[in-house]
């Protein structure tokens, strides 16, 4: 029994060893960029402070490897709380060197080593609001010793909830990765990334923007008609503007990584929107649906970005930059084919971008990414500057010709002007001279003759004057007539109720003395009946005066609002009797035809009103002498109407008289042409009346028939 229990105790105790020795990572050797430690981990979701100590049993822990990427490949981890991973770790005797744990990771965490802690990055707390995670960078802890030691690795671990993650992130957003590298090589390495933030390429690349910044903005301000250099310019700082805010700028709160390189990345992709415009402009082509297309890409990857993990950097860098590119090249070399002058600069470019784009591709995928070309430079960051610079410098050197072949044109058409300017001097001062000898001659003949021109206009405006009041006194003296018709009515009437009621009051005094007061009542009734007529004729004549005296008096220039059928009604009736005053044998039929939705307008009255009265006076004219001539089975007639139409009134003034002959009815509106006889008329009335419209905005025609009629129209504007 005895033998058979050491057997098993044996057993035990190899098997134990054997199983330690499979799950302790054992390094023997530290490469040039590190060691990553990412096999041998356990893993277990629950808070524990003995987790830490390395006498903690954990074969029952999960294997996992935390160096994976936290948002999609490591599910286990709990989104809520406190997990903990452990670590056997030893050292081969063969290294000599001081050792250091470079960390990076996306959550917060305290690091113990053989049971004692030796670094914390962010904050651990059982609440998980209070959690905030931390990335180090890659910031060193020193292992305190090194050859032949073994070591406990524990990490006390959390992640921040309800936070979001991005792919742009230059380290891939592990849970957690430590790389195990010499401490001199750490601190070298962390402090060339914590105290510039720009490696040396990414230096270059933001330097090389900032001057074509800087050059293509002097260009379009000094060339602003090659609008290609403000696209090019704009590209240039959106794109710099990315390259400094992304590639390399350490950003140590996780919370921020989201926003922070992806609006980096945003500024990248969209810049490529300025860039292919600049080229659609160099190569004289139109943006037609692949450019559309491609806005449409590039805005759907930013929205993407902003709400999902791997669609937005597959559609806004996988896609997109690379589509692009795709496109410049198309248009480069269909621009080549056509013998655009230096598009093979462009298309150099393009095809540049697209061989070291493949090549940072193949080396992404065999693996030789960490390759180095020369100076420590690793070939995938070479292959990705000279990517991303191909096409902007192409452009930038097309541009450069551009503006100097632009220059030296302007140079030599300069050139030209100069040589003509001068020749044209010469020829300027020969004529000049020509003139100055000529003009003194037209001098002496020129005052003499202005002199004579300036009396005889004098005297021709003075006479136009007199021949204007002339016209209008003539149209007053025509109304007096009228108005003298006009006003005598509302006279008698008033005279006749005079006589009544001086009657009526006799009357009314007897019956008061005979004591009747009901009588005496009813005839005062009477009495105060006639006096209301009285008062109202009295008006009526009042405002016949007063329209005599605003139709003789001097416009003021303001127009008032003017009910135009009672305007054209008025001035017709005065028209009418004023000529009768004259001649009382003389009658005609009028008829007339009023809208009466037009209201009131705007216009001047008692400058329409004389428009109005020269219409009717004419027709009157008209029909007068043609009565004179026919006098048997002729009926004098007159037709005044008015009319609303879209925004227009139409006034039109018809009479049946003899009609204007045709070859004169385009003088008509001239001044001092008249058809009457000589004595008759001044010639001024329609001119008068044309100008009275025209000022009004509006327009006056004449339509006529020889023999039959004579139709005037005016349209007047209702605004």
């Amino acid at each position: 029994m005895k033998i058979l229990y050491g057997l098993l105790i044996l057993t035990f105790f190899t098997a134990s060893f054997c199983f330690s020795q499979d799950t302790v990572v054992h390094i023997d050797n530290i490469p040039a960029g590190g060691l990553v430690l990412n096999k041998g981990w356990k893993f277990k979701a629950d808070d524990n402070p003995a987790y830490a100590r390395s006498d903690f049993e954990d074969r029952t822990w999960q294997s996992i490897n935390p160096a994976l990427n936290i948002h999609d490949s490591l599910p286990e981890l709990p989104k809520s709380g406190i997990c903990w991973f452990r670590l056997h770790l030893s050292v081969d005797t063969s290294i000599r060197q001081h050792l250091a744990l470079m960390i990076y990771q996306s959550g917060a965490s305290e690091i113990y080593l053989n049971g004692t802690q030796i670094a914390h990055f962010g904050v651990l707390s059982a609440n998980p609001k209070e959690i905030r995670a931390y990335d180090p960078i890659g910031k060193p802890v020193l292992l305190p010793e090194n050859s032949g030691a073994h070591y406990l690795l524990a990490v006390r671990f959390a992640v921040q909830p309800s936070i979001s993650y991005t792919l742009f992130t230059f380290d891939g957003s592990p849970a957690l990765r430590i790389r195990v590298n010499t401490l001199e090589s750490s601190m070298e390495k962390y402090y060339q990334a914590s105290s510039s933030g720009l490696a040396i390429l990414e230096y270059f690349r933001v330097g090389v923007f900032f001057i074509l910044t800087i050059v293509h903005l002097a260009f379009y301000l000094f060339y602003p008609r090659q609008k290609a250099n403000l696209y090019f310019f704009l590209f240039a700082l959106i794109m710099g503007a990315g390259q400094i805010t992304g590639v390399r700028m350490l950003v140590h709160v996780v919370e921020y990584k989201f926003y922070y390189y992806n609006l980096a990345q945003d500024l990248n992709v969209s810049s490529y929107m300025f860039l292919i415009t600049a080229l659609y402009i160099l190569l004289g082509k139109k943006r037609g649906r692949a450019f559309w297309i491609l806005t449409a890409t590039i805005v759907a990857g930013i929205f993407l970005n902003a709400f999902t993990y791997s669609w937005g950097p597959l559609i806004s860098v996988a896609i997109s930059a690379n589509i692009i590119g795709l496109e410049i090249a198309r248009i480069a070399f269909i621009s080549v084919r056509a013998k655009k002058r230096g598009a093979w600069i462009i298309l150099w470019g393009a095809i540049g971008f697209l061989l070291f784009t493949l090549a940072y591709l193949l080396a992404n995928i065999f693996g030789f990414e960490s390759v180095i070309v020369v100076s420590n430079f690793q070939f995938i960051n070479v292959a990705f500057n000279f990517a991303t610079l191909s096409i902007p410098i192409a452009t930038s050197i097309y541009l450069g010709l551009d503006f100097a072949f632009t220059n030296r044109s302007l140079t030599q058409k300069l050139s030209e002007v100069e040589k003509l300017s001068k020749k044209s001097i010469l020829q300027e001062q020969e004529k000049q001279n020509i003139l100055a000898m000529q003009n003194e001659t037209l001098e002496s003949q020129v005052t003499e003759r202005t002199t004579a021109l300036t009396r005889s206009l004098k005297e021709l405006s003075e006479t136009q004057a007199q021949l204007i009041q002339s016209e209008k006194m003539a149209s007053l003296g025509e109304l007096t007539a009228g108005i003298a018709h006009e006003i005598q009515n509302p006279l008698n009437f008033m005279n006749n109720f005079s006589e009544v009621n001086k009657e009526l009051l006799v009357e009314m005094k007897d019956e008061m003395n005979k004591g009747n007061i009901d009588v005496a009542n009813a005839i005062a009734d009477n009495v105060i009946g006639n006096e209301k007529k009285i008062s109202h004729h009295g008006q009526r004549a009042d405002g016949i005066v007063k329209g005599m005296l605003q139709h003789s008096r001097t416009s003021t220039g303001v127009k008032e609002p003017t009910d135009i059928n009672a305007l054209a009604d008025e001035y017709l009736r005065l028209s009418y009797h004023g000529l009768r005053a004259k001649d009382n044998s003389f009658n005609a039929t009028m008829q007339k035809d009023f809208d009466p939705s037009i209201g009131n307008i705007n216009i001047l009255p008692q400058d329409m009103g004389r428009v109005l009265l020269n219409l009717y006076n004419n027709a009157f004219y008209a029909v007068s002498e043609k009565k004179k001539q026919q006098s048997e089975g002729y009926e004098p007639a007159i037709s005044v109407s008015t009319k609303k139409t879209d925004n227009k009134i139409i006034i039109s003034v018809k009479d049946n008289g003899n009609g204007i002959p045709q070859k004169v009815i385009d003088k008509v509106f001239q001044p001092f042409f008249t058809t009457k006889p000589t004595g008759q008329g001044t010639g001024l009335g329609l001119s008068l009346s044309y100008d009275i419209v025209k000022a009004h905005g509006g327009e006056i025609t004449a339509n006529t028939k020889e023999g039959e009629f004579t139709k005037f129209t005016v349209q007047l504007p209702i605004s």
